[in-house]
């Protein structure tokens, strides 16, 4: 009805070969729509205010606090009666806006990774010159390429292409691709292109495409937990259960006592409001006790902890995409990377090549005259017709009239070098048109296309891995362009060539054709029966910096293996100069690991640092082995299309965010946005970070837990009265979740971190050096605490009528204190130096002085509400100083030794007592 694709792009004002005009965008979008698609609209600030009221602790506390302003008003009357209960809800509110400030904070990070993971470039040709744009900027009529591993970025019609194969999977369930033609020429947005190359003529954007239509049914669910969230959540669960159990025995204890007083005073039969004051009063100190022990800053501190380090490494060129990634990398064993673009520049140059039985440098500006003197017009014509047909790169003109070479870097070093070589050589020679297409892909390694000849001709011309393309060949091109035998001697001189470029860590490529009379459609090119053209060492250089980063992970206990499709000599001579094949590795080829058993994978796996010509299936077998049998946590770097299934299989795939393909990017959870080999261990630092500043927090919390629990039971016991009160205990519980959980959660990582071995799958996150700092911190405060308590007043010489309530003010205080040392303590658990970085970092010293300044206001101006009084200089100086004597204890703990159960490496199993100038 149309008049098919042609009729549509006249209909829509769009032609094949200029797209559309830059001039008409803002007219298409009103008309035909935006590329976007429609986003639930986010949170607001009020909907986590709200969540965070849905506490049931909370809630509790907030009801008796109400009873309490009541039953006070009706005994002690206006404003007396009121304080209680207003400085529980007061205290309430505060940790209500606190907690929801920090999450609204958070989701807005999230948000702006989100948009981050969705920005998207594709080539499109508009006004006639190819250009790389937004995929949000794209609209109706715009001509889009499409190339392997692309996802399709809206829904539109095949113009032109070479065996283009899409997944279809994500929209219609089915998993075998289809091929698209022009017989069948509907390509729909949010498809991926599994192999072939085409071009397109978008139709329908944003919500207008099919995918858009699914999209609006269904809205994107949230992060699922980490794993450590969900670990936490259990010790959470654990601790808020003992926190039950004291509460309750401490609301029975009070009430008995009390109800023995009375019986013994003036009796069980009369009962007065202040009565009902003090039952609601124990009530709400047993409920605030939960609200202690249950440490909901756990799950917030892991959240924080990877927000922090997600942004961290967002400046540092990666994106996580999943939030569990970064913590599993901070475990990773194994690193199994790519070769090119990861560890090399990506940045390629011919540096060699062979023809005619001649070998030749070409670095230097005098190539085609060195060339011209040993080969003939013919030979050189061959070489470039192979080099210009059979390519995916393509020179294109840029909005300045500049002309730029587009492709992979392999295809754009040998089109440049074309491009030089060609100089003043007339394209004449090479006027043929292309029949057929076959693209490269991983599994065959080489690429092939049939060209017809002006005299009715054909020729294959074949391009890819040096020893398959050889293995191909019976035939070699000579000086004069004549096809002659290849004997067994030139066969093995060949093959010594390509081992030389090879070891000189040149990438090596050969180029073949073979002239046919006649073709068939269906048919793959042909396998046999080729004339060698010539052979290709291209230099691809070692990127700064990966030698350092490489031994970094050696002494972090990370194991580097390089896995490529390369030729092994390539892959040997760059692993031994980045230092990843040492003297007791091994390096070996894909198929010969392919045809190993299950045992002698077992005693062979541990030793490979370099697999080359490797297919995508024996990298996925390697992670798949590691995991299985040696419990390795393993990160992989890939960037193709079939590096996919091993992306999934591993703990955390790592694409490449420049040379990576969409589908790579899809099933990865970080992307390497530099593609740079030193970015993965930077992610790998901030993993380790983050497992540690939990360990830090729940280090921590834990001490101010027992030590809370312990202190209100006990004096509950022996004095019938809590020294803790509701107010204090939410202000205490504050420092602990919130404001501790934002001061040890974002510690930046340091260079000792990368000093130790990974964490091991299955190792219990509470170390024994963790229980020996707790134990050891809480004994003291409680015997500090104790002390106070029991013999303050004789101790310090405190008389008078308010006695008891300056000693439970001390005692507050001190524990406060108690509580701000240990912070600081807590920043290091096996170092003694606790205060180095301490400086740089603002946060820490930020959260240390805003609970300083907040207890001085509590103390001196807030006793009305909090039930404290304003305490002399002197009692002052005793808090602080009982405080800070935590520092001296953590020291002391610290040079316990330890049976260690994180540290395999040391010999006997014991953490080495600390010592070096940084901890004198």
């Amino acid at each position: 009805m149309h008049g098919g694709v042609d009729g549509i792009s006249k209909k829509i004002r769009s032609t094949f070969d200029r797209g559309v005009s830059a001039s008409d965008l803002d007219t298409r979008q009103s008309i035909y729509g935006v590329n976007r698609y429609a986003e639930k609209p986010s949170r607001s600030f009020w909907m986590f205010v709200w969540d965070a009221l849905q506490d049931m602790t909370l809630i509790i506390l907030m009801v008796c606090a109400l009873i309490s302003a009541v039953v006070g008003l009706a005994s002690e009357g206006f404003p007396k009666g009121m304080y209680d209960g207003l400085g529980i809800i007061l205290s309430i509110l505060l940790v209500v806006m606190v907690t929801a400030i920090s999450d609204y904070r958070q989701s807005l990070q999230f948000k702006e990774l989100d948009n981050e993971k969705k920005k998207i470039f594709i080539h499109v040709t508009r006004d006639g010159s190819r250009q790389k744009i937004s995929i949000y900027d794209l609209v109706v009529g715009d001509i889009v390429h499409l190339s392997i591993g692309d996802q399709v970025p809206a829904d539109g019609l095949y113009i032109h292409g070479y065996s283009l194969l899409i997944d279809e999977s994500s929209l219609s369930g089915e998993s075998d691709p289809v091929y698209i033609s022009q017989d069948k020429p509907f390509i729909l947005a949010g498809t991926k292109v599994q192999d072939g190359s085409a071009k397109m003529m978008v139709t329908a954007v944003g919500m207008r495409t099919e995918w858009g239509r699914l999209m609006s049914t269904l809205s994107e669910g949230g992060e699922d937990e980490t794993p450590l969230q969900v670990k936490l959540n259990g010790v959470a669960t654990i601790i808020g259960k003992i926190g039950l159990v004291f509460a309750t025995l401490t609301f029975v204890v009070l009430m008995v006592r009390f109800l023995i007083e009375k019986g013994l005073t003036v009796g069980l039969s009369r009962w007065y409001s202040t009565d009902a004051l003090t039952i609601v009063n124990y009530f709400a100190t047993a409920v605030t006790i939960i609200v202690v022990a249950v440490p909901e800053g756990l799950p917030l501190a892991v959240t924080l902890s990877l927000a922090f380090a997600m942004k961290k490494l967002m400046n540092d060129k990666a994106l996580v995409r999943h939030l569990s990634a970064c913590e599993t990398m901070g475990s990773a064993g194994t690193i199994c990377t790519d070769k090119t673009g990861t560890l090399t520049t990506n940045h390629m140059v011919v540096d060699k090549i062979w023809i005619a039985e001649v070998s030749k440098s070409v670095t230097g500006n005098n190539t085609l005259e060195d060339l011209n003197s040993v080969i003939s017009p013919t030979t050189l014509g061959l070489l470039l017709q192979g080099i210009f047909e059979n390519t995916s790169a393509e020179v294109v003109k840029e909005k300045d009239g500049a002309q730029n070479v587009l492709g992979t870097p392999t295809e754009r070093a040998i089109f440049e070098f074309g491009l030089k070589l060609e100089g003043g050589h007339n394209a004449e020679d090479r006027a043929c048109t292309k029949v057929k297409v076959e693209p490269f892909n991983s599994v065959k390694k080489k690429m092939a296309v049939l060209v017809s000849l002006p005299n009715g001709t054909y020729h294959w011309f074949s391009k890819g891995a040096s020893e398959i393309i050889v293995q191909m060949c019976n035939m070699m091109v000579d000086a004069d362009g004549n096809s002659v035998p290849l004997s067994e001697a030139q066969r093995k001189n060949i093959l010594d060539t390509i081992n030389s470029f090879a070891s000189d860590a040149l990438r090596t490529l050969c180029l073949a054709y073979k002239e046919v009379d006649n073709f068939d459609d269906d048919s793959d090119s042909p396998t046999s029966g080729f004339t060698l053209i010539s052979i290709f060492g291209i230099k691809d250089p070692v990127r700064p910096g990966v030698k350092d980063a490489v031994k970094a992970c050696m002494s972090a206990g990370i194991i580097v293996r390089m896995v490529t499709g390369d030729n092994i000599n390539t892959a040997k001579a760059i692993a031994k100069e980045c230092g990843i094949l040492t003297d007791d590795g091994i390096a070996i080829e894909g198929p010969d690991f392919r045809s190993k058993s299950p045992e002698e994978m077992r005693d062979l796996i541990p030793k490979i640092r370099v697999m080359a010509r490797s297919l995508p299936l024996d990298k996925h077998t390697l992670v798949t082995n590691l995991r299985g049998m040696f419990h390795e946590v393993v990160a992989v770097t890939g960037d193709g299309t079939n590096d996919a299934p091993a992306l999934h299989e591993a703990d955390i795939g790592l694409a490449m965010g420049i040379a990576g393909t969409e589908v790579a990017k899809e099933s990865a959870d970080v992307i390497v946005l530099d593609d740079n080999f030193t970015t993965i261990i930077n992610v790998a630092r901030w993993g380790r970070a983050v497992y540690i500043n939990i360990q830090k927090f729940v280090q921590f919390q834990l001490t101010v837990n027992i030590v809370a629990l312990v202190i209100n039971f006990v004096s509950a016991c022996i004095t019938g009265s809590a020294p803790l009160t509701a107010v204090q205990l939410l202000w205490v519980n504050m420092i602990m979740d919130t404001l501790g959980a934002l001061a040890l959660a974002t510690e930046p990582p340091n260079d000792d971190m990368m000093k130790r071995p990974p964490v091991r799958r299955g190792e219990s996150f509470i170390t024994k050096v963790m229980w020996r700092n707790i134990i050891g911190q809480s004994l003291y405060q409680l015997i500090v605490l104790g002390a106070l308590m029991f013999g303050g007043e004789r101790l310090l010489n405190i008389k008078g009528s308010d006695s008891k309530s300056v000693i439970n003010t001390l005692i507050f205080n001190s524990f406060v204190f108690c509580q701000v040392f240990n912070e600081i303590n807590s920043r290091e658990m096996q170092k003694i130096n606790v205060f180095r970085g301490m400086i740089s970092n603002w946060i820490f010293i930020g959260i240390i002085a805003v609970t300083v300044i907040f207890q001085v206001v509590i103390i001196e101006f807030l006793g009305t509400f909090a039930s404290t009084v304003p305490l002399s200089w002197q009692l002052w100086l005793v808090s602080v100083g009982l405080g800070s004597i935590s520092l001296i204890v953590g020291a002391i703990l610290k040079c316990i030794p330890v049976k260690s159960d994180e540290n395999p490496s040391s010999p006997n199993g014991y953490v080495p007592l600390p010592s070096g100038p940084d901890n004198i």
